[in-house]
């Protein structure tokens, strides 16, 4: 199969000048984009008011993750770096980076607290994600040609997109696919370093994954000027970006063991999962990436017309980095089917190393994308304005038939919810705890332990600090000296003022119970949870 977006089907047009006619094409493309988002998700989740949707658990533990990550750092002050947020985790904190919680908007609304008071912002994410997909396609688009309904039908292609809707419908921040046709876009029209600047620092404040991916990009433009100034602004953007949201202050635990094993199987392209209606069901790896590389019947359908490119020597940097972002999502151990072998065993150090990006099948995101502008520009070329027009139209059509599983799925997680969920610990032991402590601690220390979910969120709710936490990275070491500390605390009776023990296990209740100092401590037991609390009587 050969990748060549944007290489020459006929000569490339020149992007026209705006005109009345192409804002009311982008503006619709864009209406249309949200409203595929809202018709798949629902208006519910749009108001910043509304976190019910988020903390329900219908959507699993990620979002209760991200509205956690967002609280705890929009109540602390501002600190150094800007992303830090110490109540988070309390000895185990980070930053605002590690709760997945797109440091972008999270500066954005911190900011502008006092003015406006944000509950969630995801809602309005998920629909700004929609909109500029649909716009950015509709611009890519517009270098093969200017008829509407081409570049209509062509972009909501991008937009009712199962490679997008399956990040929007749990990985909200892995859902700025509009960031990969950003650089899809630059690469095409040969954008200068300023813009390239803004576009990295945009993917650092958002999501590790897509920053590399926009960098590789970005480095095939860069290879056919190759100035250095330039390298330097973009890089340190990238980096800024990066420290201002807290990614150095974490100083082990992003790598492991686990790159190869979440890789792009060669079928999965093809392999439509629960999201296609007219495919058949391939076998798969069964890990927690398989069905997030199926582009839909309709896309898959544009591929033949690559047949219609021509290439360009302009174009090769591009290609290479789509072979290598290719090569990167099947890993040294290719699968196919679900069978994997190890083409190419790989020094310990390195796998290690590879591992901060261990869910290496989402590189074949922009790789997907390249395929399906390639495909379309072959399309324009072969048919032309109006007869692909009305081919992208039938696509189209195709894609959302097909796709009916899976848009069904994402309702059946999406329902109408009510503006607020109650908290899980109802028993009226908490809420008079919450009047008598500063923290609350979830023994033993763990990232993703044991009732970290309403532990956390009851601790939000109060404004109190916690180690009862889920982050996409901890410190291994940091972790095993607090619970080393809390355990002799516990042990000896030297529990902390002001700091509420939740007991997550029989070793750590009899711990309690061995140092219980009797007259001042209590041990209850409140929504079947076993607590410490220090000094009650």
């Amino acid at each position: 199969m050969r990748l060549l977006p944007g290489l020459h089907a006929g000569k490339e047009k020149p992007l026209s000048p705006p005109t009345l006619h192409a804002a009311i094409g982008a503006t619709a493309a864009a209406l249309l984009g949200a409203g595929v988002i809202l018709g798949v998700f629902g208006p519910g989740i749009v108001p910043p008011w509304h976190t019910g949707w988020m903390l329900s658990g219908r959507l699993g533990p990620d979002p209760v993750q991200y509205w956690l990550g967002w609280t705890f750092f929009r109540d602390a002050p501002w600190g150094m770096p800007p992303g830090i947020s110490p109540n988070f985790g309390m000895e185990l904190s980070s930053s605002i980076f590690y709760a997945d919680a797109i440091p972008l908007l999270a500066f954005l609304f911190k900011a502008l607290r006092g003015v406006v008071e944000i509950g969630q912002y995801w809602g309005l994410w998920l629909v700004a994600c929609g909109a500029l997909q649909g716009w950015l396609a509709w611009r890519l688009i517009g270098r093969w040609t200017e008829a509407p309904l081409p570049r209509l039908a062509g972009a909501m292609l991008f937009v009712l997109q199962p490679m997008l809707l399956n990040r929007l419908g749990g990985h909200f921040a892995l859902g700025a696919h509009f960031l990969l046709l950003w650089g899809l876009w630059f690469v095409l029209e040969g954008a200068g370093r300023w813009r390239w600047t803004a576009l990295v620092l945009a993917a650092s404040l958002i999501h590790s994954y897509l920053l590399p991916m926009v960098l590789g990009l970005w480095a095939a433009d860069w290879w056919r000027r190759r100035n250095w100034t330039e390298a330097a602004m973009v890089l340190s953007a990238g980096l800024i970006g990066l420290w201002a949201a807290g990614f150095f202050l974490l100083r082990a635990g992003h790598g492991g063991q686990m790159y190869g094993a979440m890789q792009l199987d060669l079928l999965a392209p093809f392999d439509p999962a629960y999201w296609g209606r007219f495919l058949p069901d391939l076998p798969d790896p069964a890990h927690l990436e398989v069905a997030s590389s199926y582009p839909g019947l309709g896309a898959l359908l544009l591929l033949p017309f690559l047949a219609w490119l021509r290439p360009g020597w302009r174009h090769v940097p591009l290609l290479v980095v789509l072979l290598a972002m290719l090569a990167f999502a099947i890993t040294h151990r290719p699968s196919i089917g679900g069978s994997q072998i190890t083409l190419l065993p790989l020094p310990v150090r390195v796998v290690e190393w590879l591992g901060a990006l261990r869910a290496s099948e989402r590189f074949f995101w922009p790789v997907a994308y390249a395929a399906m502008l390639g495909g379309l520009a072959g399309l324009v070329r072969l048919c032309g304005p109006r007869w692909s027009g009305l081919v992208l139209a039938a696509l189209l059509t195709v894609q959302a038939a097909d796709l009916r599983p899976g848009v069904a799925r994402l309702a059946y997680f999406f329902p109408p919810m009510p503006a607020e969920v109650p908290l899980r610990l109802s028993d009226p032991f908490w809420a008079e705890a919450a009047t008598r402590y500063r923290a609350i601690r979830a023994v033993p220390a763990a990232n993703q332990g044991v009732a970290w979910e309403e532990v956390a969120v009851f601790a939000a709710h109060h404004r109190m600090a916690t180690d009862a936490i889920y982050l996409a990275r901890s410190d291994g070491r940091r972790v095993a000296a607090l619970r080393a500390d809390v355990a002799a605390r516990l042990a000896e009776g030297r529990p902390e003022p002001g700091v509420l023990y939740v007991l997550r296990d029989a070793e750590s209740l009899a711990l309690a119970q061995a140092g219980l100092r009797p007259g001042r401590d209590r041990i209850v037991e409140a929504n079947g949870l076993h607590v410490l609390a220090p000094d009650w009587w």
